[in-house]
């Protein structure tokens, strides 16, 4: 939480997007791009820390700078106005956060392509339009189906299947497909294999399990791994660097997951797993007493190993996710609270 401050203090109005992980120095963007909802979600966490009326006003200031992607024509509107959102209207914290939210979910399901099965990733951040990728199924899973109007949880399932039937699809495990001639075709970026591509549809199922249906729980079970690395590379490439941010999403599915079920010895399992991937990002990643200022940061993340972008860099969604799985773990927040 104390990184949260310093990052506050030297972003401005700005959104965070990656660190260097020797100077702690930002590159922001102006509107957030696909991650605001994390640097929004972090203000909110920082806010159910410290009570503070200071904290709780930043928070919600951030999240009404999220509000023109309700209507931004991207799939990603999941990452941005669900984790940007829930923490603020989980006890009614913030009445303009739950009007943002219901406009997302109300133009998601305007733009939902009910022939092709998806809400497709879309043009607003170029190239072509008629996509499904993974990283556009989590927080949009729960953005919908919590929404009044109950067409929202139908379009969230069938969304959310037509995902798990391309991953499932020859060649199995591609993290993204495109819409050619009539057909799905494996998209060339990002790479099967991919760190994140597990990692988001992971978490995408454990939300299914609470919001929609339990039977989601077996489709998760069959992702996990037991032999899979705590913290993964970024690719399947021998020299591809290490990637937290995956590690971080991933524990945040498993304490989610553990909480939607009733086998004790599964559950028991997951929150151990969850724990140890926590345990090596904060022993291994995070950077402690004695080393450079500002402190509090969790560097070995891989935004795109691919492009040679911030390879080993501190991500502002690997913030959320690991500042969110210590939330849980510390009781500070529910699984589900976001």
């Amino acid at each position: 939480m104390n990184r949260v401050s310093s990052t506050q203090a030297a972003v401005g109005t700005r959104f965070p997007l990656y660190a260097d992980s020797i100077s702690g120095e930002w590159t922001t963007t102006s509107r957030g791009s696909w991650t605001g909802g994390f640097w929004a979600g972090l203000l909110w966490l920082r806010a159910s820390a410290s009570g503070r009326h200071e904290h709780r006003n930043a928070a919600a200031e951030t999240t009404q700078r999220l509000a023109d992607w309700a209507t931004s024509d991207t799939s990603t509107r999941g990452l941005i106005l669900w984790y940007g959102t829930a923490l603020a209207t989980r006890r009614g914290e913030d009445s303009r956060a739950s009007a943002l939210r219901e406009s997302a979910a109300r133009q998601c399901r305007s733009d939902f392509d009910h022939n092709l099965r998806v809400l497709p990733w879309g043009s607003a951040f170029g190239g072509p339009r008629l996509l499904a990728r993974v990283d556009g199924i989590p927080g949009l899973v729960p953005l919908l189906a919590t929404d009044k109007d109950p067409r929202g949880a139908d379009i969230a399932r069938e969304h959310l299947s037509t995902h798990l039937h391309l991953w499932r699809t020859t060649p199995i495990g591609t993290p993204a497909w495109a819409w050619s001639d009539g057909t799905w075709l494996p998209s060339p970026q990002p790479q099967r294999g991919w760190s994140r591509g597990r990692a988001w549809l992971l978490l995408a199922l454990a939300d299914a399990c609470r919001y929609l249906s339990p039977e989601f729980l077996f489709d998760a079970c069959a992702l996990l791994d037991a032999d899979q690395l705590l913290v993964p590379t970024a690719e399947n490439h021998p020299d591809a660097p290490p990637d937290t941010s995956a590690a971080a999403i991933e524990a945040v599915a498993l304490l989610k997951l553990a909480a939607a079920q009733t086998r004790t010895a599964r559950s028991a399992a997951m929150r151990l797993r969850a724990t140890e991937i926590t345990r090596r990002l904060a022993t291994d990643f995070m950077s402690g007493p004695g080393a450079p200022q500002p402190g509090g940061r969790l560097g070995g993340g891989c935004y795109d190993f691919g492009r040679g972008l911030a390879t080993n860099h501190e991500l502002i969604w690997g913030n959320f996710f690991f500042a969110a799985a210590l939330a849980i773990q510390t009781g500070l927040i529910a699984p589900f609270d976001t």
